[in-house]
């Protein structure tokens, strides 16, 4: 779940660094999905 949030999280960066939109925004949302990327593998996959 938090890998998939962390890739269309990047996905949106990387759309708005293309289009240039955005400003600041576009580098608190590549700060956002590499916070969750470092919890999603140091919690790592739980075993149900």
């Amino acid at each position: 779940m938090l890998l998939w949030i962390a890739i269309i999280i990047a996905v949106l960066w990387l759309l708005g660094l293309l289009a240039n939109i955005g400003g600041g925004l576009i580098h608190i949302l590549l700060v956002v999905a590499v916070i969750v990327l470092i919890i999603h593998f140091v919690q790592g996959r739980s075993r149900v």
